[in-house]
């Protein structure tokens, strides 16, 4: 933390067109705290992460208008924007950054080696190189990973389309959280009998006629947690439903939009979690000597009505077993 318990602070916001969010709490331990969260893009999973990060505040006493200022902006898909707003909030000098997704956490991670940082949102930080080990961190970063469970995923797709053998998987090669759960696919796909199919797009723009090229190739489709791809989801959904087509996802919020079925976390939850481990920080504990989390849990999610237009059903049995039906 840079602040002393009783210091003062004048806090002066001015953001441009990006997005803002600035929030205010109280407490008996910390004053004139500035926290700044970052995304890669706006989509409803890395939104209820901040939710949830700014929940865990306010739940530890914080109260608007008096001793916190949270502040947020997005970098609407581009890489090179994720960099000026690293600079600019190193320039602001935080208590703690945020940084939600991992290119986020690389761009902030590359900006500063000083102010402790708090990602959430990370699939492979050692892969994405924030981080020397889960339990070591090292340096001035730590955070919450989200890997998915993608032996329950290929075990979900088998037992609602069973029938299924080449699976599409879309994905941005230029982010490396992605880049991690290609990697981790194949074999386990191969192990399961089943064939991937890749197809690719840098930006959101081109993901529905990437979604289009897997027309005929493909008996189903799963959407990893690849931030290009969920962001414009309502794409692959559409390719889903005009050509009967099912489509499966990494993350529950993309359930709630169209997919048909996951096993995944509430992300309110995981910003929750990285939001305890931003107050340890608050508490003069050193983000190097924090341990990296996984995600705590993971549940099952269902929407028979997508299903249907996609033509399959969902197994009354999977259905009552879902913590969520949409």
């Amino acid at each position: 933390m840079h602040l002393s318990l009783g210091s003062k602070r004048t806090f002066v916001a001015a953001f441009g067109s990006l997005a803002c969010i600035v929030v205010t709490p109280h407490s008996a331990w910390a004053q004139n705290v500035l926290i700044e969260i970052t995304a890669i893009v706006e989509h409803p999973a890395l939104d209820a992460t901040r939710q949830g990060v700014i929940a865990a505040l306010e739940a530890a006493g914080y109260k608007q208008g008096q001793n916190l200022k949270v502040v947020y902006e997005n970098a609407q898909g581009n890489t090179s924007t994720a960099v000026q707003i690293a600079r600019k909030f190193v320039g602001d000098k935080p208590d703690v950054i945020v940084p939600i997704s991992t290119a986020s956490s690389q761009a902030v991670a590359a900006a500063t080696k000083d102010i402790p940082i708090v990602f959430a949102t990370v699939t492979d930080p050692i892969g994405a190189k924030l981080v020397v080990s889960w339990e070591k961190p090292g340096g001035n970063i730590t955070g919450v990973v989200d890997a998915p469970p993608l032996d329950k995923h290929i075990a979900l797709m088998k037992q609602i389309t069973p029938n299924a053998k080449r699976i599409g998987v879309p994905y941005n090669p230029g982010e490396s959280n992605s880049i991690s759960q290609i990697k981790e696919l194949k074999p386990k796909f191969e192990a399961a009998g089943l064939t991937m199919v890749e197809v690719t797009a840098s930006k959101s723009s081109d993901v529905l006629a990437a979604a289009q090229s897997l027309v005929g190739k493909v008996d189903a489709i799963f959407v990893p947690n690849d931030n290009t791809f969920v962001s414009a989801l309502e794409s692959v959904l559409k390719v889903g439903i005009d050509n009967k087509i099912p489509v499966y996802a990494g993350d529950t919020d993309s359930v709630k939009r169209g997919a048909i079925a996951t096993v995944g976390f509430d992300y309110i939850d995981v910003g929750k979690q990285a939001g305890q481990m931003v107050l340890k920080v608050l508490k003069g504990e050193k983000p190097a000597n924090i341990p990296v989390e996984g995600v705590k849990g993971s549940d099952l999610y269902v929407n028979p009505t997508s299903a249907v237009k996609m033509g399959v059903e969902i197994p009354k049995e999977l259905i009552s077993q879902a913590k969520q039906v949409f």
